[in-house]
C-alpha cells in the first residue's frame, strides 16, 4: 500500500515574479507545478516580462489576479502593494531573473514593483537568472550575481547550458521549472525560520553515488535491484541548494531528468564502472556519500549473444563472482579529512537491523551509516518516504519516516555536525 505524502509546498504562500527574459514563456509551467503541489501562488510581472508572457495566463493558472508594475501605487489601497506582497509571501521565486532586474536588486534600487518587493521581503528568495550567454558572462552581471548571494535568504540557481532562444549554445538557460519547484520544496523541507536558509555548504565539494548498478547476464538481460536513485539525487540537489559543488556518479535513474541540472554527473552501469568513477573523483572531494545500490554479483564472462531459456537457467547457477565492497575500498584509499556517509538497506526486526548495521559500520570504517528498512509498508523505494537510523561512533539516532527531501537535509545537517566535531577534536 502506497503512503500518501503531503508536499512540503502544500499551503505555503509563494510569490512568483517574472522579469524580462524570453525564458518567461516557461514560467507558466512553474506556476502550474506549484499549484499542483498545493501551494498558494501569486504572480508579479514586470513591464518587459508582460511583453513575453500573458498576465492573463498566469492569473488563470494561479487562480488569482496577476500584479503588474502599474499596480504598485493605487490611491484606493490602504498600504503599498510591494509591502503587502513582501509580507504575504513565505517564499519569492524570481524566474526568470533578467540582467536588468538583477542589477537593480544587487544595487538596492527600489525602481519598480519587483525591485521594491525584493528589498522589502524578509522571506527566502530563489533566483533563477536567464539571459544570452555573453550577457551572463559579462563582468558586471557576474559581479551583481555574486553580490545577491551575500544577501540573507537567497537561494541561487545557476542558469543551465544549452541552445538558447537567440540560437547561441552556452550558459544562460533558466533552470527547468521542475528543478525550481524542487528548490522551493527544499526551502520548506529544512524546517528553518524566516530568511534562515544559509548556504552552509559553500566551498565544499561533495561526491555522491546514486541509483542501481546493472550486471550483464547477456546482451539483453541484467542483474539489478529496485533502487530509483531518488534518495541520492535529492541529497545531491539539497547539498547544491545549500552551496556545495556536487559530483553525482549514478546508475540508471527513475527520476525527472530536470533534477540532474546543476550537478556534475557521471553515468555508469556496472559496479566496476561505478568504482572507477568514484576513485577518480574522491581525491578532489571533502565528503563522500555512498547512496548507490550496488549489485552483489557479476558474471565472470558475459556471453556475446542472447541466451536461450535453457542456457539462461544454466547461466544463473554458475559463473558468478561477488562484487567487491566498493565503499570499503574507497575508505581504505581515502585522504585525510574526507568525511564518509554510507547507506545500508536492510530487512528484519529493529534489533536485528541495528546489530547488523553496527557491524557493517565498523567493518567498512565509514564515519556515518544510514540504515533504512526496505521491508516496511509505505517506505523505501521510489517516491515513497524514508526513515531508519543514523549510526556514528558510539551513538545512534532514529530518523522518523519522512519525505526523502526532508531526510536529505537531516543527513546534511548530521554531516556538518560530524565535520565540526572532527575539526574540534583535531584542535584539542
Amino acid at each position: 500500500m502506497k503512503t500518501e505524502q503531503a508536499s512540503p509546498l502544500r499551503g505555503r504562500r509563494v510569490l512568483v515574479a517574472v522579469s524580462g527574459s524570453i525564458a518567461a514563456v516557461k514560467t507558466p509551467l512553474l506556476v502550474s507545478a506549484l499549484i499542483k503541489a498545493g501551494a498558494e501562488v501569486r504572480c508579479l510581472v514586470t513591464t518587459s516580462g508582460a511583453a513575453l508572457v500573458s498576465p492573463v495566463a498566469l492569473a488563470s493558472l494561479s487562480r488569482h489576479r496577476c500584479y503588474l508594475e502599474a499596480d504598485q501605487w493605487n490611491p484606493a489601497a490602504s498600504r503599498p502593494l510591494h509591502i503587502e506582497l513582501a509580507e504575504w509571501a513565505e517564499l519569492t521565486i524570481v524566474a526568470p531573473l533578467s540582467a536588468s532586474s538583477l542589477a537593480r536588486w544587487s544595487q538596492g534600487s527600489a525602481d519598480g514593483l519587483l525591485a521594491s518587493v525584493l528589498l522589502a521581503t524578509e522571506a527566502p528568495v530563489i533566483a533563477a537568472p536567464a539571459m544570452n550567454t555573453a550577457m551572463w558572462r559579462h563582468p558586471a552581471v557576474q559581479s551583481n550575481w555574486l553580490q545577491i548571494q551575500s544577501f540573507p535568504g537567497v537561494v541561487p540557481l545557476l542558469p543551465a547550458s544549452g541552445l538558447l532562444a537567440c540560437d547561441r549554445v552556452g550558459d544562460g538557460r533558466m533552470a527547468d521549472p521542475l528543478l525550481i519547484e524542487l528548490a522551493a520544496a527544499s526551502v520548506f523541507s529544512r524546517g528553518l525560520g524566516t530568511l534562515d536558509v544559509p548556504l552552509d555548504w559553500s566551498g565544499m565539494s561533495v561526491l555522491i553515488s546514486a541509483g542501481p548498478t546493472q550486471e550483464s547476464i547477456d546482451p539483453v538481460r541484467f542483474l539489478s535491484n529496485r533502487s530509483s536513485g531518488r534518495m541520492g539525487v535529492l541529497l545531491a540537489q539539497a547539498a547544491r541548494f545549500r552551496g556545495a559543488t556536487v559530483h553525482l556518479v549514478h546508475g540508471p535513474l527513475g527520476i525527472p531528468d530536470a533534477w540532474l541540472e546543476g550537478l556534475q554527473c557521471t553515468a555508469v552501469e556496472s559496479a566496476a564502472e561505478l568504482g572507477t568513477a568514484l576513485q577518480l573523483a574522491q581525491p578532489r572531494s571533502d565528503v563522500l556519500v555512498m547512496a548507490a545500490a550496488v549489485a552483489d554479483l557479476r558474471r565472470d564472462v558475459a556471453p556475446p549473444g542472447k541466451l536461450t531459456k535453457l542456457e539462461l537457467q544454466q547461466a544463473l547457477t554458475s559463473g558468478w563472482t561477488e562484487v567487491p565492497d566498493l565503499l570499503s575500498n574507497l575508505i581504505r584509499q581515502r585522504h585525510p579529512g574526507l568525511l564518509v556517509l554510507g547507506f545500508s538497506a536492510l530487512t528484519g526486526s529493529d534489533a536485528h537491523l541495528l546489530e547488523l548495521a553496527e557491524s557493517k559500520r565498523l567493518a567498512k570504517g565509514c564515519d556515518l551509516l544510514m540504515v533504512n528498512p526496505v521491508d516496511r509498508d509505505g517506505q523505501g523505494f521510489g517516491d515513497q518516504p524514508n526513515g531508519g537510523w543514523l549510526l556514528g561512533d558510539g551513538w545512534r539516532r532514529e530518523l522518523p519516516v519522512t519525505a526523502k527531501l526532508s531526510l536529505a537535509h537531516q543527513l546534511l545537517d548530521a554531516l556538518l555536525k560530524a565535520r565540526d566535531q572532527a575539526a574540534a577534536s583535531m584542535e584539542s
